[in-house]
């Protein structure tokens, strides 16, 4: 008997490079958004958690409190957060494309902001990203 033993590319199990084909070979935010992996954006959102909550009537920290934000009009998702007004002026509702490209640089999607994060670079970290932040009310 022969016993064959495969060891994948990655120890975490992650399928990312999968993931990444099924996207296409010139995938757009909403190919990435069919193949996002929200368990993955959940250890994502562990960088976020230095500003952000995410819990159901959690509070305010650095960054408002994010339960709710996809769907969810751009600077009123939280009544008790002090946004500024470069953000209250871009209008509009969180969907999935204005959090991709508000993901992957702040400040350049809404010059004046005040948050301090440069941005995820690879998009379907973006992508798993908002899919989990999708699960979160």
């Amino acid at each position: 008997m022969v016993v064959l033993l495969v060891i994948g590319s990655s120890c975490s199990g992650d399928d990312k490079e999968a993931r990444r084909r099924a996207a296409g070979s010139n995938p757009t935010p909403a190919a990435f958004a069919r193949v996002a992996d929200a368990s993955r954006g959940r250890a994502i959102f562990g960088r976020c958690a230095a500003c952000h909550t995410i819990g159901k009537g959690a509070p305010d920290n650095a960054g408002p409190n994010l339960y709710g934000i996809m769907g969810s009009p751009v600077a009123h998702n939280s009544a008790r957060f002090g946004y500024t007004d470069a953000l209250r002026s871009a209008g509009g509702v969180w969907t999935e494309d204005r959090m991709d490209r508000w993901l992957t640089s702040p400040q350049r999607f809404v010059p004046g902001t005040s948050m301090g994060f440069q941005g995820l670079q690879d998009p379907l970290d973006r992508a798993d990203l908002a899919a989990y932040l999708k699960t979160q009310g």
